[in-house]
């Protein structure tokens, strides 16, 4: 798991839960967590309050259990790769408590 694509993820979905990112990316939530907290030192990520809704808006999860991240960091004007490609989109993949 490379920190740039979880950049992308934010960067393309602007908030998400770690649940959400750790299915959408195939990985552990705790490995994420600790890349967000570098991403957060770094002023590219904010972590949202406890008791923060999730997008999904189901209400299915209990929210004060329920991490939830923001991208705050500039997004790229151009979403081309330095070859002229477009950046593949990251699909979502939401928690099984939406249904």
């Amino acid at each position: 798991m490379i920190i740039s694509r979880l950049s992308a993820y934010l960067q393309q979905h602007r908030r998400a839960s770690l649940h959400d990112m750790a299915l959408g990316l195939d990985t552990d939530a705790e490995a994420l967590r600790n890349m967000l907290g570098m991403l957060e030192r770094k002023g590219r990520v904010s972590r949202l309050p406890s008791g923060t809704p999730c997008s999904g808006g189901c209400g299915k999860c209990q929210p004060g259990t329920v991490e939830i991240y923001e991208w705050t960091g500039s997004a790229p004007a151009d979403l081309s790769t330095p070859n002229g490609l477009a950046t593949p989109s990251i699909p979502i993949q939401t928690c099984a408590s939406h249904g």
